[in-house]
């Protein structure tokens, strides 16, 4: 009889290769560092400065090993995400993970939102996750499976004053990854979410005080959260531990959404 893999070994990711989307900073990196220290061969996609997005390749090669491949791309453009996506076919010949990250703020309030910042936010916080979605899940079903998963936000499922244009892109990621997670099903690729709360990144480093500690105040394990905290969540949710696990949305928010 078999041994059982241990729960231990089901976090490995040796070999596997992961696409992470808006990998040079803040959660994104965070996930990036994660998967690589499980074993993975990750592709480090970011928007701009093409010498950021090689060193932070570089960076995980040097700390934790694993081949990389840096990937600077707009993921709001349709042309870009599958020349992306043919580089990646080209260099690995397969992709095993999608971590759909990236993502832009849209803060205005009801009466004063622009146009283009409407605009900018549906095309790359939710038209870029579909982009990435179908492409991935083109290499996937071609390897015999995988696993997507997206960072929606706790403001998509529970709303916030003067979001209203950001929740609306990141609740649409939610019924995206639920009507993946039933038509990928069958070709062996999982789909799920990830929605974080108030997490310490570059994201919120504008708050002020008083509102941070607002935010923080309404938190019942009386913290912001890490990014590093995200990963993790990641990890499990991409690795064989949760191969049971799809179309499932997880909370890290410190338990504010209840």
């Amino acid at each position: 009889m078999p041994e059982t893999p241990s729960p231990v070994d089901l976090l490995r990711l040796d070999g596997r290769v992961a696409l992470v989307t808006g990998a040079t900073r803040g959660i994104g990196w965070a996930i990036a560092r994660t998967l690589a220290a499980a074993g993975a061969r990750i592709v480090v996609n970011g928007l701009g400065d093409r010498q950021v997005v090689s060193e932070r390749a570089a960076d995980l090669r040097r700390e934790y090993g694993v081949e990389t491949l840096p990937m600077a791309a707009d993921i709001g453009d349709a042309a870009a995400v599958m020349g992306m996506y043919r580089a990646v076919a080209g260099h690995f010949g397969r992709l095993d993970i999608l971590v759909n990250n990236a993502g832009i703020l849209a803060d205005a309030l009801i009466g004063m939102i622009p146009d283009a910042m409407v605009e900018g936010a549906l095309r790359v916080n939710t038209a870029g996750a579909i982009y990435n979605l179908q492409a991935a899940a083109r290499l996937m079903r071609r390897g015999g499976g995988g696993s997507i998963v997206t960072i929606s936000s706790i403001v998509g499922l529970r709303g916030n004053a003067g979001q209203t244009v950001y929740a609306a892109t990141k609740a649409a990621l939610v019924g995206m990854t639920l009507s993946a997670a039933k038509e990928l099903g069958p070709y062996g690729i999982r789909v799920n979410a990830v929605a974080p709360g108030v997490i310490d990144t570059d994201m919120t480093a504008h708050l002020d005080d008083a509102t941070r500690g607002a935010l923080v105040g309404g938190i019942p394990l009386g913290r912001a959260g890490r990014a590093e905290e995200v990963g993790q969540v990641v990890l499990f949710l991409v690795s064989d531990l949760a191969a049971y696990v799809s179309g499932q949305v997880v909370g890290v928010d410190g338990a504010m959404v209840l």
